[in-house]
């Protein structure tokens, strides 16, 4: 079952959910450093971790699933938000350089042919960031946020479906190491949570960050070809969601 879109925006705009985009945004910049001249799309909720490259790229843009509904974002400026069908994005063939899906995986409704169709529309060198909640922490098995909700995975799962999907995976790490408790203290202290976390017990992390490559050894058996890509097209968010955005 995928979030409602306002609830994801409003996590986000709490302290704690400031704290998490911060402390992932760091973790992606640190893989993604340079995006000059690519294309870098989100798949599912993503706004909070593309402004990282909105100045950068040739193209950033936000696609959202249709069960989750779509906000208008950015709040200035062209509007980059397509609401889509995740297992027929409106992508052409090898058109993407980086692709960041998250809060997706775990609600997608079928989740093979959503990383098929990842596969097609990622340039031959593409890579693609999955970010899906752990199923070994406490954050999947807390509510108060949105990795709470879903199918967590485990990494020899996320390995599994990567392969199935002709993906390699070029890098492994977790995220979240702090409790997701909203508290001051905690808050506080999260930049530390998270060092020690990493150092001591990495395999707890409340997220797992995966980065995979396409591989190109077999054919995909896919005959559509998807419209070409453009400037995307601004869609409006339900007025519940417009009214609220921040």
């Amino acid at each position: 079952m995928h979030h409602d879109v306002g609830e994801l925006r409003d996590f986000y705009a709490r302290p704690l959910g400031i704290a998490v985009r911060r402390l992932l945004a760091s973790r992606l910049r640190a893989r993604w450093r340079n995006v000059a001249g690519e294309t870098v799309i989100g798949l599912g909720y993503a706004p909070p971790f593309l402004g990282l490259y909105r100045d950068e790229a040739l193209r950033v843009g936000a696609i959202m699933p249709a069960a989750q509904g779509a906000l208008v974002w950015p709040r200035q400026g062209d509007k980059l938000t397509v609401l889509a069908d995740e297992e027929h994005l409106p992508l052409a063939d090898n058109s993407v350089d980086k692709l960041l899906a998250v809060h997706c995986l775990e609600t997608a409704e079928r989740v093979r042919p959503l990383l098929r169709e990842i596969w097609r529309v990622l340039s031959p060198q593409g890579r693609v960031m999955l970010i899906v909640p752990n199923r070994r922490s406490i954050w999947a098995r807390s509510d108060s946020t949105p990795f709470g909700h879903g199918r967590p995975y485990s990494r020899r799962q996320l390995d599994r479906l990567l392969a199935d999907a002709m993906f390699s995976t070029t890098g492994w790490q977790y995220a979240l190491h702090a409790p997701p408790i909203e508290h001051n203290l905690v808050l506080r202290s999260v930049t530390g949570m998270e060092r020690l976390g990493a150092s001591l017990w990495p395999g707890i992390g409340g997220v797992i960050m995966v980065e995979g490559k396409k591989e190109l050894l077999a054919p995909t058996g896919r005959a559509r070809v998807a419209p070409a890509l453009g400037r995307l097209v601004t869609v409006p968010a339900p007025r519940s969601a417009r009214d609220g955005q921040r």
